[in-house]
């Protein structure tokens, strides 16, 4: 989804990696388990210290960095809901109950497996930059830099979060896109409680804007919207009333109301006003693409998949492929060599990343 995917390939390299264990270390593993009564802060009677709890489920799970759209996902399960229809229905929440990491203005990756054909479905549905600027435009605009600004209109490319909501649903849908949507829009009009990691990143971006609101422009939308009354606070009630609309306009109107409709025309006006590139024509040709996912194999039969460029997952790949060569199980959890051998493999990969990764419709490798 349009959730930070890199991490995500990170972790589950890691995950990959920690989880061969040679004979030798057998014994450890059931001394591990053993209950240790001497629990200290944020410790089980079981496991790891630094582990998790495993969860086991019958029929079906979700996980998500928000309780409460973890809970909109089963909830769209509980209904007959496919895993689609319960992954978008967690993408619409987060992007209200975590807005700083997701959101309908952002891109849109997946990887679907598909258990009736038994094949593995990529989509990227990310936006490409405004037709109407060039690449020596964008230049003059920087004054010769070619470092793209963190802030302001200039960086903004077509969001392509909701077009990959539907491209994903007329393949693998059931319920209606209202009935997916409609917790979202409940919690946007009637509220939901502020997390505390949520609160934090709020003050935290609030600080920053206000730090280079000359660079930025044009704050009042984003102060109107999210910090009427400061950065709001952990277990404080947030609604959002005005992406309440925009969902239900989406609900009601499908993938046009959002890319061809009143959605786009006013983004186009907006874009005009401040001085950005992107508009309406721009949204209008949107469309995501199905791609071919591409796979390493790792160690004891394990294969791990990620998305082509212009997305970064065949990062991940390069570094499983370096990482398959090494055992890294005979170290210690976040020992040097563990952690050496990770961050070189990192540093290769995203070598590679800023020399060759593009759009491969334009610059193909």
């Amino acid at each position: 989804m349009n959730i930070t995917l890199f991490p995500a390939l990170l972790a589950s390299t890691f995950l990959i990696a920690s989880s061969i264990v040679p004979a030798s270390a057998q014994n450890a593993e059931a001394e591990a388990a053993k209950p240790v009564w001497n629990i200290g802060a944020g410790g089980r009677p079981v496991g790891e210290a630094w582990s998790r709890s495993p969860v086991y489920a019958a029929n079906g799970m979700a996980a998500t960095a928000h309780p409460l759209a973890s809970q909109i996902a089963i909830d769209i399960l509980q209904k007959g809901g496919t895993a689609v229809d319960a992954a978008i229905a967690a993408n619409a929440a987060l992007g209200l109950m975590e807005p700083t990491g997701n959101g309908i203005g952002g891109d849109l990756f997946a990887i679907i497996w598909d258990p009736k054909t038994q094949k593995l479905y990529g989509l990227n549905g990310s936006g490409k930059s405004p037709m109407g600027t060039s690449y020596a435009e964008f230049i003059e605009q920087l004054g010769g830099s070619k470092i793209i600004p963190p802030f302001g209109p200039m960086p903004v490319t077509v969001p392509g979060t909701v077009d990959g909501w539907f491209e994903m649903h007329d393949r693998f849908g059931k319920l209606s896109m209202a009935d997916i949507l409609a917790p979202t829009i409940k919690y946007a009009r009637e509220g939901h409680p502020i997390a505390p990691v949520i609160g934090y990143y709020y003050a935290s971006n609030l600080e920053r804007f206000e730090e280079n609101l000359e660079m930025i422009g044009t704050f009042d939308n984003a102060r109107k919207t999210y910090f009427a009354n400061g950065a709001p606070k952990a277990g404080e009630m947030f609604k959002n009333p005005d992406l309440a609309n925009t969902l239900s306009m989406i609900a009601e109107g499908g993938r046009d109301a959002f890319y061809k409709g009143e959605i786009a025309r006013t983004i186009d006006a907006y874009f005009k006003r401040i001085g950005g590139n992107l508009r309406y024509e721009d949204l209008a040709a949107h469309d995501s693409k199905w791609v071919e996912p591409g796979c390493v194999s790792y160690r004891n039969g394990y294969e791990l998949c990620e998305l082509p460029p212009n997305s970064q997952g065949f990062a991940a790949l390069q570094m499983a492929n370096i990482l398959k060569n090494i055992d890294l199980s005979r170290y210690p959890r976040g020992s040097a060599e563990v952690l050496h051998y990770i961050t070189e493999a990192k540093r290769l990969a995203f070598e590679d990343v800023a020399r060759f990764y593009a759009d491969p419709d334009m610059s193909p490798a």
